[in-house]
């Protein structure tokens, strides 16, 4: 299990600050979740403070804050409802805590990771849309809902959106007042340099700022007055006893009770499944962009959920706007998070007097500009940027989110997602192409990692649409899975269709389970009839598309081993290639060349000499090859270094090399002497041109070389048995040009 320190030394001003903000935004966040689920409002802060310490110290997370979850509501409401009571609500977060510890250990994780990008991308962007929608009325002083009420349909009967119609008639003049400037303090401080990089949070002074001001309209009277149902309502209690007295107890005598453990199970999915997600989506806005093990979280959550049903708590998930809170606070570790809680535990009770002078409009814009960030325009730029497959699953999800709840949304935007992933895999469940072997055309066709009786139909239309006399190849290299139905299919078209219409059917890839022997059916190599059947102007041809296919990506599939064991007793090269020996221009790949296909020479420079011509002699006149290649490149090494020589002495008394002069010397009787004057004191580009240039002229010379010296190769060439061309390999771009 991975070990995550609760803090360290390097960080602790800035976890200290921001565990601050976070206890003031979680503060009233606590209280409304818990009136929102017609709970005790103690409970809710019961749950931040194991959110906040217990769970923080167990999760691996570094900057998720746990506490009462918002999208819990309804379901809380639901179970309180259900069981009568809630004591004995409180045993079934007790039990629920017990089984998300089982999730846990029985590493049930995983699962977040099922979940695609644009549902996670969603979820935050929905969240930020939600808390600029639900603040904006806070932020100007209409406080009907309580902080964390954040629902779509709420209990008094109101929308998100119908309640700004509302805002009008509830307007207050001085929350408003304190409100905006919160915001225009928020949005100043980001701007200017140095306030940003200060040791201070503009939240934390946002707070302060309207703090000062709500003590300043309070002696003024009037509509600038902050009234007390528009400031932060602690419970307040003048002795420990009577806050023991706050507390409830689970119903331990409702064990026996069937619904308990079905309202039990009913929370640990739901807090589980939504602690998964946003740990994932809190991840994303980590500036170190660290990992939070998942089984782990749930582990520590489950211990969060026994004690807050132990000590009367709402149930604890991981919370995206704490968390968010948190990050932009400059919150780096687990400190900031225990941090909150310890506030929450000391500040509530024993300076609730003081908590309950904070206006709710400055927490409110603080809540609007974190919103802001996770629902920011350039997020919905990029997601469009990404194309209708990304960008619809999180549209959907944001819009699903806002309109209904977390949970509802999520499984929404999921299946949106799940739906382009079956519309894609339906129409492309294959991929088919058309490889032109030496030995004829043939049909590639590529499974996908994944074939479900869902593509059957789509491969059984490409398998009927191949000619009679046609050749196919069946490629399931990269293919994990083949359902059944499938599998019946192929074997079908192996054993009947393909005999009845004379198609050949090659394969490669399956599995052994699947009882398909790999087989290749076509000639991927040069034979004797082949290669005699072609001119050596096809035979040009077939080294020119191979070229492009090597720039391109697209070789051709080929069996090395078959090919090295049917040319073991014989071979008929089709061509000649005469190329330098640097390790970047091997001939069989550069033109996507099988074994056997060509006879390879290789000498620093592409240059001629007798003992060259002798094998080239042999692989034209004797063993029959239709064309002789002599292939230059760019940045050639020997031809650099016959220019840099030039006029400097031997090769051979500056590096100690006895034979090197012999190749170099060659190379140096077609470079233009006249214009490499001042080559050393010329800028990369143009001596890079000069030494391309002098390669090709290097080329070019080999080719009159070689049929000036040899009469038989010359010979050859006049009866039109072979060609004798040039080219020229461009390093960089990979691409083979004749040079004439």
């Amino acid at each position: 299990m991975t070990q995550t320190r609760v803090f360290s030394l390097a960080t602790v001003p800035k976890d200290l600050t921001a565990g601050l903000v976070v206890f003031l935004v979680a503060l009233p966040l606590c209280l409304g979740v818990a009136l929102a689920s017609n709970a005790p409002l103690i409970s809710g802060i019961v749950a931040g403070v194991i959110g906040g310490i217990l769970v923080g110290i167990a999760s691996g997370s570094h900057t998720s804050v746990s506490g009462p979850a918002a999208g819990l509501t309804a379901v809380v409401a639901a179970q309180i409802t259900e069981l009568g009571s809630f004591s004995a609500f409180l045993l079934a977060v007790l039990i629920a805590g017990l089984f998300q510890i089982a999730l846990g250990s029985a590493r049930s994780g995983f699962i977040a990771a099922y979940f695609p990008t644009s549902v996670i991308k969603g979820l935050l962007a929905a969240i930020g849309t939600i808390l600029v929608l639900k603040q904006i009325p806070h932020l100007l002083g209409h406080d009907a809902d309580p902080e964390g009420e954040m629902a779509f349909r709420q209990p008094d009967h109101e929308t998100t959106f119908s309640e700004f119609g509302e805002i009008l008639a509830d307007f207050h003049l001085g929350a408003a007042a304190i409100g905006v400037a919160s915001i225009v303090l928020l949005l100043l401080w980001d701007r200017i340099p140095r306030l940003k990089k200060s040791v201070i949070p503009s939240p934390l002074v946002a707070v302060a700022l309207g703090t000062a001001l709500s003590e300043l309209f309070r002696g003024s009277g009037g509509s600038w007055e902050v009234g007390i149902q528009h400031l932060v309502q602690v419970p307040i209690a003048e002795e420990w006893s009577e806050w023991l007295a706050y507390l409830h107890a689970p119903d331990f005598t409702q064990w026996t009770n069937p619904a308990i453990y079905t309202s039990a199970l009913t929370i640990a999915l739901v807090a589980s499944l939504e602690t998964l997600l946003n740990v994932e989506a809190v991840d994303k806005l980590d500036p170190r962009q660290r990992t939070t093990p998942a089984s782990r979280e749930l582990i520590a959550q489950g211990a969060g959920n026994v004690a807050s049903g132990l000590l009367g708590g709402l149930p604890v998930t991981s919370v995206v706007v704490r968390s968010s809170v948190n990050i932009n606070a400059g919150g780096r570790s687990k400190l900031a998070t225990v941090t909150h809680g310890v506030l929450l535990l000391t500040c509530v009770t024993l300076l609730p007097e003081w908590l309950n002078r904070v206006p709710l409009s400055c927490l409110a814009a603080i809540l609007i500009v974190t919103g802001f960030k996770l629902a920011s325009p350039r997020l919905f730029r990029q997601m469009w940027s990404e194309g209708r497959n990304q960008f619809l699953p999180f549209a959907v999800t944001v819009g699903a989110i806002v309109l209904t709840d977390l949970l509802i949304g999520i499984l929404v935007g999921l299946a949106v997602s799940i739906g382009f992933i079956l519309n894609s895999n339906l129409r492309r469940p294959i991929r088919r192409y058309v490889e032109m072997h030496l030995g004829g055309d043939v049909l590639h066709i590529e499974l996908a990692n994944q074939v479900s009786f869902l593509n059957r139909g789509a491969l059984q239309r490409v398998l009927l649409s191949v000619p009679r006399g046609g050749h196919i190849l069946l490629d399931a290299t990269d293919t994990d899975y083949i359902d059944p139905d499938v599998l019946d299919l192929l074997r079908d078209f192996r054993g009947v269709t393909a005999p009845i219409r004379g198609i050949e059917v090659s394969m490669v890839g399956f599995r052994g389970k699947y009882a398909f022997e790999d087989r290749i059916q076509y000639v991927d190599y040069s034979t004797r009839d082949l290669r005699d059947a072609m001119t050596p102007f096809q035979v040009l041809k077939v080294l020119r598309d191979g070229n492009e296919r090597f720039r391109s990506g697209q070789q051709l599939t080929r069996d090395l081993c078959r090919q090295a064991t049917a040319t073991a007793d014989g071979q008929h090269p089709m061509a000649v290639v005469l190329s330098c020996i640097d390790s970047r221009t091997p001939a069989e790949l550069i033109f996507d060349l099988g074994v056997g296909d060509i006879f390879s020479v290789r000498i620093a420079g592409n240059v001629s000499s007798p003992k060259i011509l002798g094998s080239i002699e042999y692989g034209c006149a004797v063993a029959g090859a239709k064309l002789l290649l002599v292939l230059g490149h760019s940045r050639c090494g020997a031809v650099t270094s016959a220019i840099e020589f030039l006029g400097k002495g031997t090769a051979a008394d500056a590096t100690g090399c006895g034979f090197l002069d012999a190749v170099l010397g060659d190379i140096q009787r077609v470079c233009d002497k006249e214009t490499r004057r001042g080559f050393e004191t010329w800028d990369a580009e143009r001596r890079a041109r000069f030494i391309d240039a002098t390669a090709r002229a290097n080329v070019q010379g080999t080719v009159r070389s070689i049929l000036e010296q040899s009469r038989a190769l010359a010979e050859l060439q006049r009866c039109g048995k072979i060609l004798v061309v040039g080219a020229f390999y461009d390093l960089a771009t990979c691409e083979m040009t004749l040079v004439e």
